[in-house]
């Protein structure tokens, strides 16, 4: 069996003297797991976490493992580099796409807003956009945030909190007798964070610690 497609290489272990465990997200197949034969003593083209490049995947039978052929084509972290709260914040996406997303199911919506954070991270707005893209996360894994208009009353004024159980927003006067138990607008990465961290529960895993680092 033989799979090709562009990706991003988000996760990378040894795996013996010489070998890797890799994580490649792609376009075609979602996030793609495999041996990189010969990657931690590669003298020329060694693959690296961030880089973007072709791959294929090849393996006997369909539940093996299976080992990767990687091109890269170039390393979406170059221009970050001296930039410490990009970096971090890259880590975080490509901690949190490897350790939800299901192996092998298509995400090409989340795919080109990861492509698209990559350029966003470098200008001054990072924050905003890496806010964006947890929130398309969300969307992708059923939490999809609908924060323009009440979901009790259908009002589009005073929105002033967030239901935890439905993502949607909730108006002042609706919101009120349950204050403590709501979250608050506007939208901040403590919120999604919190949403993250139950779409954790549920998989019976923790938060990334790249994720836990991130701070609003």
């Amino acid at each position: 069996m033989q799979l090709e497609s562009v990706g991003i290489l988000v996760n990378l272990h040894p795996f013996g003297e010489r070998d890797s465990v890799a994580r490649v997200f792609t376009y075609d197949y979602g996030v793609m797991c495999g041996i990189m034969r010969a990657s931690q003593i590669a003298r020329k083209n060694r693959p690296l976490v961030a880089q973007i490049g072709t791959v294929s995947w090849n393996a006997r039978l369909d539940s093996q493992l299976g080992t990767f052929h990687w091109e890269s084509g170039r390393n979406a972290s170059t221009a970050l580099m001296g930039i410490p709260d990009a970096l971090g914040l890259m880590n975080s996406a490509f901690a949190l796409v490897a350790k939800l997303l299901p192996e092998r199911e298509q995400y090409k919506h989340l795919y080109t807003e990861t492509l698209q954070l990559m350029e966003n991270l470098i200008g001054p707005t990072r924050i905003d956009a890496y806010l964006h893209w947890e929130s398309e996360l969300l969307r992708e894994l059923g939490y999809g945030l609908n924060l323009g208009v009440c979901g009790s009353c259908g009002t589009h004024d005073n929105l002033a909190y967030i239901s935890p159980r439905t993502g949607r927003a909730i108006c002042e006067q609706c919101g009120a007798p349950y204050a403590p138990r709501l979250y608050k607008l506007p939208l901040t990465l403590d919120t999604t964070r919190r949403f993250i961290e139950q779409i954790c529960m549920t998989m019976g895993t923790d938060l990334p610690i790249a994720r836990k680092l991130i701070k609003n």
